[in-house]
Formats: C-alpha cells, structure tokens, sequence
C-alpha cells in the first residue's frame, strides 16, 4: 500500500504510474460478497432498499437517548447476535462460533458474520484449499467498551458515595471478567475469522476510521497482486450506535439534530443538509487472483483495478480532506491505467455535513475537470447513515453490483441542489452505472482511502 502526505502549501498531483511504482503481476477479482446493514443482513437487501429508495435510519431501539441529541440512527436492527445471523454455517464452524459469541462485542459480531456470509457467497470450498494461501484482513475503528462490563467492579470500590482508587487492585478488578478485553480488541474480527476457518496465510488489522475499508481491500489485493495469498477474506466493521461511542461522536462531529422525520435525516449534498447520522454495520469482500477464481469456476463479481491513500494536514495540524482525496483519486487512476473520463462513476464519501460536503465535491470536480460530461456521483449514506469503518465496503459492495445490473441507484434525501456542491448527483434509478467506480472514503482527521473496481473483463 501507499500514500503521500502533502504540505498546505502544495498542490494535489497528477499521478502516473511511474509515481506509484507499483505494477500488479496478478489480477484480483471479487468472487464474493457479505454484508450486514441497517438495510437487512444480505446483499440483496442492500441493494433493494437503495434502488426502491427505503431507509433503514429510525428511532433507536438499543441504546438510552436521554443523554444525547439525537434519538435516531442507522442500526442493523435485523442483526439479533443470535448464531442465525451468521447464515449458512458448517456444523463444526457453527458449535465453535456458539461458543465464541460470549467473547464478542456486538461490533466484531457483526464483522464475523458478514465473513461467513461473504465465504459461503464465494461458493469457496474449504475443504479443497491450501489454507497456508488464504488470509483475512480487516478494518475497524476503535471498539468502545460497553459501561456495564465496570459497574459492578466500580460498585465495590465506593465508599461513602464516592469511587476509592485504591481499593481498585483488591476490590474491584478481580470482578472484571476475565475475558473482557479480547470481546473489544480491534484485531479480533480477524482473528475470529481465521481462527473459526482455519485460514493461516496473510492477516492484518486496520485501524483508519472510515477510511479502513478501503485501505484493507487495498492491502489485500496487494497481497494477491504480489503472489503472497491466493484468496484473502477483506473486511471492515463499524459501530457508532453505542452508549459511550454515541458520546465521543456526539462532542467531536456535527450530527443531523433538529429533524422531525429521522428517514429525512442524512442528505448527503443537499442544500440542506445538517450533519451526519450514527449508523453501525459490517462487509466483507472475498478477494482472489483471477487464475485461482478461473481454475475453481467461480462467479466474478469484480475487479479491483487501483487504490489511492492520502494524509493531508497544514503546518498548524489542520486536516486537509479536499487534498488528500484528490491524491487518492489520482493515485488510483494511474495504477489502474485509465483517464477520468474512463471512470463509469463515483461512489462518495457523502458524509451530509456542510464542510465534509463541499472539500469532497470540490475535490471530484478537480480530478474530473477535463470530462466531455459531469462524471454520476451516488451516495448511499443517505439510505443508511455513517456506519464508521464499515461504510466503504457497503458503499463499494453496493456499486459493484450496480455495475453488473447496468444502472445507478439514486441517492436519497437529494432534493435541493447547492451552488457550494456542483457535481451530478444521481437521482433516478435509469443513469448507466458504467464499467467502473471510484469508491470514496475520507477521516475528519484528513486521511483518504479511494478504490477503482471494474466490472470484471475477461
């Protein structure tokens, strides 16, 4: 993988591939695909509530709002942490998953089961693979303890109404579960998924907010690309909807507040547009180089053709997204090999709050300046909200479908155009998807994760 990070003083530039250096000597094809939502628990669900316009942001049902500004959000309410959830499962895979979900958090739950649902997708038959060749590589952000696990152990260590630290050696951590940090460990999606599979070749875990998706299918599909795995199980997981996450998002980022129907909340683009929305979520990828997919008959469903990453800040440490995506676009374009104009469409971060809004149109605007036509920008975050980590793979998911159905979803809650965001955002279900996406996903702290995925070509 890689990136560059760039001054205030320094302009976006026009990559080529002799900047990136990197020559694939394998292609890498998606052979499938696992999702969970607050859209429902399957690809096809997905993909139908953005192409019938449905919304899966309402009330929430799972956590106190007494404390926050918001009352509503994008919970994959489907997602009961029940073993039903985690689909079709081998008899010996489903007993040890049973025993394992004790020492899971509702986060790496979701990210486990997107995996078994993405490995049976593939049609990949375990039993008939050398498990040396395949990994898993996954991104989260990081995982927020929930409060209970501490109650009673801080119980024990009050005196006269007040917490005594001291006591906290002898009282109160021998009543912390002994197991408690490996349910919140942000390595342990990956480790579930190896462990549960028996999957010993390349795994990592990233750590990149929401630009970790992006990224770990960009590790991953280097890791193919350069003959290191034949197959590697690309993930993310995301959870914002949380009594302490909630919390930490509510201080630090605008969100959607002042709304009266929580459907209406998340505008990505629109003139009137008031933040962000909470959401949770996890998606898989299964990645393989196009000689092992070929040799198995497996169904294509993709390919990944490029990837950029950017980390812009000015010398007083202010984050520069609109930078650091161009980068990234960039960089994805050159390694692929294409122009903008080759571009089918762009899937954007559409994050739905004014700042974010405006340096990501601003930004597609300067990669595709010299297009014949403005490039169709879609943005499913209006559907679903902000599912953190796990927003890129969805949104990447979702666009590599609409390139094989042929035609774009449109983005909802897009009704008022603003002057401060001039690209073409998709409003009907009838624009060509074209051959190719640009997946978009940027940090508030200015980091950009971008992939190019095809429609696969023989």
């Amino acid at each position: 993988m890689f990136g560059w990070s760039r001054g205030a003083s320094d302009g976006p530039k026009n990559f080529t591939l002799e900047d990136v250096n990197v020559a694939y000597s394998r292609r890498v094809v998606v052979t499938g695909c696992g999702v969970i939502s607050p859209l429902g628990n399957s690809v096809q669900e997905l993909i139908g509530g953005l192409r019938e316009g449905r919304t899966g942001i309402a009330t929430f049902e799972r956590i106190p709002v007494d404390a926050l500004p918001v009352s509503f959000g994008g919970e994959a309410r489907d997602f009961q942490e029940n073993i039903e959830d985690f689909g079709t499962l081998e008899p010996a895979v489903k007993k040890q998953i049973r025993k394992g979900l004790k020492v899971m958090c509702r986060e790496i739950k979701m990210g486990v089961a997107a995996a078994q649902r993405g490995l049976v997708d593939s049609g990949l038959d375990l039993a008939a693979e050398d498990h040396e060749r395949i990994g898993v590589l996954f991104g989260s952000d990081y995982i927020a303890t929930m409060p209970d696990e501490f109650i009673d152990p801080i119980r024990q260590c009050v005196t006269d109404g007040s917490f005594d630290f001291e006591q906290w050696a002898e009282s109160g951590l021998p009543k912390v579960t002994p197991l408690w940090l490996l349910k919140y460990l942000p390595n342990m999606p990956a480790c579930h998924v190896a462990i549960y599979n028996d999957l010993r070749g390349a795994s990592n875990s990233i750590t990149m907010r929401e630009a970790s998706s992006n990224l770990a299918v960009a590790e991953a599909t280097t890791t193919i690309a350069r003959g290191m795995a034949d197959v590697i199980v690309a993930g993310a997981t995301g959870c914002r909807i949380h009594p302490l996450r909630s919390v930490h998002t509510v201080l630090q980022e605008t969100l959607a507040a002042g709304v009266s129907d929580p459907a209406d909340a998340c505008r990505p683009f629109d003139r009137d547009r008031q933040g962000s929305v909470l959401g949770e979520g996890a998606a898989v990828v299964i990645l393989e180089s196009l000689d092992h997919a070929q040799q198995r008959g497996a169904t294509i469903i993709g390919e990944i053709l490029g990837h950029g990453s950017s980390a812009v800040m000015d010398q007083h440490f202010v984050p520069l997204p609109e930078k650091a995506l161009v980068n990234a676009m960039r960089q994805s374009i050159a390694l692929a090999g294409v122009e903008p104009g080759d571009v089918g469409h762009v899937h954007a971060h559409g994050l739905g709050t004014k700042d974010a809004d405006v340096a990501e149109a601003s930004a597609i605007r300067t990669v595709f300046s010299g297009r014949d036509s403005d490039v169709p920008v879609v943005a499913a975050k209006g559907s679903f909200g902000n599912l953190g980590a796990c927003s890129g793979l969805v949104e990447l998911i979702a666009s590599l479908h609409a390139l094989n159905d042929g035609t774009l979803f449109p983005a909802r809650n897009y009704q008022h155009p603003d002057d401060a965001c001039s690209i073409n955002v998709v409003t009907s279900d009838s624009i060509d998807a074209g051959s190719t996406v640009l997946n978009l996903s940027a940090t508030p702290q200015g980091q950009a994760s971008v992939i190019l995925a095809g429609r696969f070509a023989a």
